[in-house]
């Protein structure tokens, strides 16, 4: 290896897959990380090491070697005193030289989110960070909504009448490996980021409806019939916790800025909404609808 070596957390899901993809593309060495060592090697990765942000055990081995680390938050990981925040730890007795931490909005202000804590302990730790506060994912559509959408053809959300900023993981993937790339103009900094437009989720209904052929709802769901509904799905209450704050957050306005830090920082338009659901309108069709692969 002839440059610095990236561990990536999180590299199978959404935002650790586009982060993967970005690095390789700007030829970086990267080292995906993986609660279970079973699983299958992220595109373009030979293999993945094992990390368990709930066994200390694990962390030393995951970092030797390495020079910057991406973390992602697992959202099973609501308590962070004992988990991310020794990982965090442990990175800086590594010698990491830079942390990108993928937070979200407002979590500098906001102490009722573990992100917050986990960006006081990243800053107070002495480690070099970036911290990325994204609003509200597009590929939450296909993995917190899903179900939903496929076999209910409804959004069902606490979040009235507010708007979102949607944005898209494969834009944060981008950024985070450019900030990763080159961490030297990024240390220090926060960046709030949206997509380019505000919707409601009557909105993103009408335009999945327009896009799939059917008619899809959005539904405004109670703050307590929300937390009985994530509760029916298997979630464990800390997660159905986090989820009904943030999406009741969205009534007031909490996701409803767009910032135009993103589109800056990568030179180029953004993708909305809008471009997420044609690019992925299969995701949303039943089973027994599909056609032949």
């Amino acid at each position: 290896m002839t440059g610095p070596t990236v561990l990536v957390t999180g590299a199978s899901g959404n935002v650790g897959r586009s982060v993967v993809a970005g690095l390789l593309d700007r030829g970086m060495d990267v080292r995906t990380a993986d609660h279970e060592p079973s699983r299958p090697a992220v595109d373009g990765v030979p293999g993945s090491v094992h990390l368990d942000l709930t066994d200390p055990a694990t962390f030393a081995p995951a970092l030797d070697g390495i020079d910057r680390v991406f973390l992602v938050r697992p959202p099973a990981i609501a308590r962070v005193s004992g988990t991310i925040n020794p990982f965090i730890d442990a990175a800086a007795a590594a010698g990491v030289g830079h942390v990108v931490f993928s937070s979200v909005a407002g979590a500098e202000d906001n102490r009722i989110v573990p992100h917050h804590r986990i960006e006081t302990h990243l800053i107070a730790s002495g480690l070099p960070w970036t911290m990325l506060r994204p609003g509200f994912f597009a590929q939450n559509l296909a993995t917190a909504y899903r179900t939903d959408i496929v076999d209910h053809d409804r959004i069902y959300l606490p979040a009235g009448a507010g708007q979102v900023a949607f944005i898209d993981t494969r834009d944060l993937g981008e950024l985070a490996a450019m900030v990763l790339t080159d961490p030297g103009p990024h240390a220090g900094r926060g960046y709030t980021l949206t997509g380019p437009g505000a919707v409601t989720f009557t909105e993103v209904a009408e335009l999945l409806s327009g896009v799939l052929g059917r008619p899809i709802r959005y539904e405004p769901a109670s703050i307590l019939a929300y937390v009985r509904h994530l509760g029916r799905t298997g979630l464990p209450l800390p997660q159905r916790l986090v989820q009904t704050v943030l999406h009741t957050g969205l009534r007031r306005g909490d996701a409803a800025g767009v910032d135009p830090t993103l589109a800056q920082l990568l030179g180029r338009e953004t993708r909305d909404i809008a471009d997420y659901i044609a690019d992925h309108r299969e995701l949303f069709v039943p089973v027994e609808d599909r056609g032949p692969r």
